[in-house]
Order: structure tokens, then sequence, then C-alpha cells
């Protein structure tokens, strides 16, 4: 992962028995990480969402998840449920998992493993595919190329797992098996009504007849406008309810000269689609609703059907999915790193969000990050590792602190970090919607093929990051932090002992040592304990916290040895 010798070379003295080097007091702030770090860093993919589509349509049994959405979602719409099914179990943080973000609840809960022949995973997948490329791309020509390309099933390994609409709590098969019309896909069965309505009511569109059972809560395109409609109802027409040419879209094709509607045929009260955006983000929520929400009403005879039924609902939740999957991502990584770093740290309790906020930096302009963390983790680590060195060098006199700046220097938490494994772990950049990588396609919406590559630790990547050492080693501090505040001093030590840290944590300092010098000759010991109201156990210590070094007669005790391991106390 790119570790450096250097790093080896940096601890040897520490982690010995033997007395430690001489460093230059400024080893801390101007280390040369930059210099020996290698920039270019992979970024884990969880494997549970990796497959090829060959081998999980024929799994037969998928673990499924229900993600429900509620809040603050600038809009009337009540966004339905969506059933994730995936390969294998996503483990005990997925059991139930709550998370904000922008105001918007989302809610992840175990429901249960199903049974899904091949012709499911198929349906399945066509519909995932038409849906978010409608809200992601918006455009004829990508959603046209992303109903092709879900005949093929790839044999390659990507990003696979299927997004199912809910309805009470099943999946809603229906709305699945009908919801792509023959506008896209050549071999679709007559969709002119759904398999359930008796007597049709057919009105025509530009592709012909189409029942009101099949417009109601579709997806329409509108080929002069090259715009997609959600229709949401209808506006019959008669002496008593005449044509406003007051609407924008309706004003613009009646100007075409072309037939608006007919008496028989009434007009479609439709919505545009929602806006796909970053819900992650710290300051979504605080705008209003969309334009492009505004209610309109259409013609039926410039429409093509391009998905029905697809409701209103339903395409508000799946407008949240790439949000919400890069968050489900995150999260199994994060979940990934504690078991990684092994069988002691399983004993305390730390949740997978807890180590994201750790993973996060600031980059990514989400609403936590890595450095209230990483603010608490530098100065317990501080404090453990001065004292350590006091405990094992205190006869070093005005060493301590340009050892303790080796210890703790960005370059060595950086090169710690990399031995480690732990990069590919860390968040670096803003979630970037256009290189998302949409499920059952393979590629995101800048056309741009995805190919997962394995690594020698067996981890998945998608690609490289380059992350300055400063935020690596910004992150390890950050972890510790987490630990820390999770589960207590005993969690941070041994977090920083995995690490390959070499330090011991004293919870009692050693003994009364004997001084040459006598306290009562140098300092009013008495008083001074009335006055704060403590005892003091060794009263040499007391003396030389209070003994700068320029003083010699006070004998080999100086108050910079004791400066070190007080420091996380007075942070």
């Amino acid at each position: 992962m790119g570790g450096s010798a250097g790093a080896g070379a940096g601890m040897a003295d520490a982690r010995g028995g033997g007395a430690p080097p001489e460093a230059d007091e400024g080893a801390g702030g101007n280390d040369t990480a930059e210099d020996t770090y290698q920039h270019g860093q992979p970024v884990y993919f969880p494997e549970e969402l990796v497959d090829n589509w060959v081998s999980f349509s024929r799994r037969g049994l998928y673990y499924c998840y229900n993600i429900s959405l509620r809040g603050c979602l600038n809009t009337t719409a009540t966004p339905a449920d969506i059933i994730l099914a995936v390969k294998c179990d996503m483990g005990p943080e997925f059991l139930y998992n709550l998370f904000n973000s922008g105001g918007v609840d989302v809610t992840i809960r175990y429901m249960s493993i199903v049974h899904l022949n091949q012709e499911q995973v198929i349906f399945a997948r066509r519909f995932q595919t038409t849906i978010i490329s409608l809200l992601i791309g918006n455009g004829h020509s990508e959603v046209r190329d992303a109903i092709k390309y879900f005949h093929e099933l790839q044999v390659s390994e990507g990003v696979v797992y299927l997004l199912l609409p809910s309805v009470s709590g099943k999946i809603d098969w229906c709305g699945i098996k009908f919801s792509t019309s023959s506008v896209y896909d050549a071999t679709e069965k007559d969709m002119g009504h759904c398999h359930s309505c008796k007597d049709p009511d057919l009105l025509q569109t530009m592709d012909g007849p189409c029942c009101r059972c099949m417009l109601q809560n579709s997806v329409v395109y509108i080929p002069r406008d090259r715009k997609f409609y959600n229709i949401t109802g209808f506006l019959d027409l008669n002496e008593n309810n005449p044509l406003h040419l007051r609407d924008e879209s309706v004003v613009s094709s009646a100007r075409r000269g072309l037939c608006l509607t007919s008496q028989s045929n009434p007009l479609l009260v439709a919505s545009g689609l929602f806006t796909v955006q970053n819900f992650l983000y710290k300051c979504y929520g605080k705008g209003k609703e969309t334009s492009g929400r505004i209610a309109v009403k259409l013609p039926p005879e410039l429409c093509r059907v391009v998905m029905a039924p697809v409701s209103t609902n339903i395409l508000c939740s799946f407008s949240f999915v790439p949000s919400i999957m890069y968050r489900i991502q995150c999260l199994l990584l994060s979940a990934k790193l504690k078991i990684q770093l092994g069988p002691r740290m399983q004993q305390f309790n730390i949740t997978a969000l807890k180590i994201l906020e750790a993973l996060t930096t600031k980059e990514c302009q989400e609403e936590f990050s890595l450095e209230s963390l990483e603010t608490l983790g530098d100065s317990f680590l501080k404090y453990v590792t001065g004292q350590h060195l006091f405990s094992k060098y205190k006869h070093r006199e005005g060493k301590l602190t340009s050892m303790r700046k080796e210890l703790v220097s960005n370059t060595t938490l950086c090169h710690l970090a990399c031995n480690r494994n732990l990069v590919g772990y860390i968040r670096g950049e803003e979630f970037n919607l256009k290189k998302w990588i949409i499920p059952g396609l393979g590629y995101d919406i800048c056309g741009n093929t995805k190919c997962l590559f394995l690594l020698t630790n067996n981890m998945y990547t998608l690609k490289e990051i380059s992350i300055k050492s400063k935020r690596i080693a910004d992150t390890v501090e950050a972890l510790i932090g987490a630990y820390l505040s999770a589960s207590g001093e005993q969690a941070a030590f041994h977090f920083m002992k995995s690490l390959g840290l070499d330090l011991e944590l004293h919870n009692e300092m050693q003994g009364e040592r004997k001084i040459i010098t006598k306290s009562e000759e140098i300092i009013d010991v008495r008083s001074l304990e009335t006055m704060l109201g403590y005892a003091f156990n060794d009263c040499s210590l007391l003396i030389e916290a209070l003994t700068h070094g320029s003083y010699n007669n006070a004998g080999p005790c100086y108050e910079v040895n004791l400066e070190e391991p007080m420091q996380f106390d007075l942070q």
C-alpha cells in the first residue's frame, strides 16, 4: 500500500530497548512525509455489492433489507419503501441502522432471505436500470441505451445488487413486470392496458391507444420538448371546464400547429421528474422544491409512455438511491475496517457510523467529519506517548519533547496507516453523482466503464485517489478519538497498539523516587498542599514540576519531563 522502509527505521529505537535517537525539535511539524508517501492509493469497494450478473441471477436466494425515508424531503410526495436485495448477509450493523442527513431519516432494516428465479432477477434489473437512468440521466438516449444493455448478462465482476419497489412490505412484482414500455424494449408485450383491467378506457398517445390505468402513475416523454414528466391525474374537458392556455408547455404545443386534444381525449396532469441530488451534502434541504415539480397539463397525443405504472412516491424514493447506496457502501467498509483491526479490537463496542465519521475528511462536505475526533485522538496520543517516554527514559533530561515528536509525527502516522492498509478506507472527496455506478449498467452517467480490481489484501477497488499524508495522519488520530469516545482509554490504546505503536499505558505512575535535593529546602510543600487542598504522595514530582531546566541546583529532574504526559489533561 505504498508504505516506506523509512517508517520502520523511524520507529526502530522506540520499539526496542535501547535509548532513542535525539530527534530535531521540528520533527512533528515539518516532516518529509510527502517525499516518501505513495500518493496513488486505492479506494476500497465492499465485496457484498460485487458480483457478475450471470452468477447473481442464478443464486436463487438473496438477503433483503428494507429502506425507508422519513423527514424533510422538500416535496409533498410520501416516499415509498425500497427493498435492497444483495448476494450475502451485510452483517450485524444492518440488522437495524438509522442515519440522518439534511433532515432526512433513512432506516435500513433486515427483512429475510427470499427466493428469486432468474426471470425475476432480469425483470428487477431492467426496472432499476430504467428508473435510475431516467432520474439521473434524464435523457431519452441514455434511457434507451440502458434498456438495450440490460439484455446482456455480463460475466465480468461489477457492482451488482437489486433495488425493488415495495408495497405493504412486499416486492411489487406487478409494477416491476409492467413498468417498461415497448418504446424502449421491442421484446415487451402489448402495454396498451394492464393485465387486471377488464374494461380498458383507451386514450390516444403518440405510439397508439393506451388505457387510463397505464397512463395514471406513468412516466411519459415529450419528444418536441425533450422532457420527461410524471403523470399524476387527468383533466376532462367539457363546456363547464374549458381549456385555459396559460401553461407554457400547452401553449408552445399550440403554437406549433399541433392538435392539443379532442373532446374525448382529456389532458394529462403531470409534473417534472425529481432531481437527483447529493442528500449527504451538508447544505442539502435548505432550498425549496425545484421548479421542475410544478404541475403542467399535457395532451396525450404528444406523449410517449416510458414507464407504467410507476408512482410519484416510487420516483421520489429512487431519487435518493445514489446517496443512500453510497452511504451503505461506506458503512460496509467501516464495518470491514473494524474486523481488519484484529480479534483483540472486537471486544470494544463501537458503531460503523462512528468509524465512518473518523474516516470522513472535511473535503467530503458532509454534516460530520473527522475534525473533532482528530483533536481528541491527537491529545490522547500525545498523552500516552509522553507518559510512556517519561516512565521509560526519565533520566534523559530535556529530550522527551523531541522523542515524542518523532513518535507522533505525520510521517510516522502516515506510514503506519499505509503499512496496515488503512488508506483505502479514507473518504477524501465529495460524493460525485456523475461518477456513481448505475447498478445493472456497469458504467456511470458520463458513460465511463467501471471495472473492479482485486487487490493483494482481498479488497476490491474502483479507482485511485491522492490524499495528502497530513490527511492520513489526521485520520489515524481521528480513529484513536473514535475508539476513545466510544469505548474508553483501553480501546483507544489497543487501537494504537494494532497500528504498530509499541507503547505502554500506565494507569498508575511509579512510586516515590530518591532525589538528592531535599524538597523542604526548595519549597514549602505543606503550605502549597494546604492552598491546593491536595496531598502529594511523591513530593519529588512536585519539585520537578515547579523547577525550570535552567535551575541546576535541584538535581536531575526538570519540568520538561513532566510536561509531556500532562498535556492531554491540560487540553
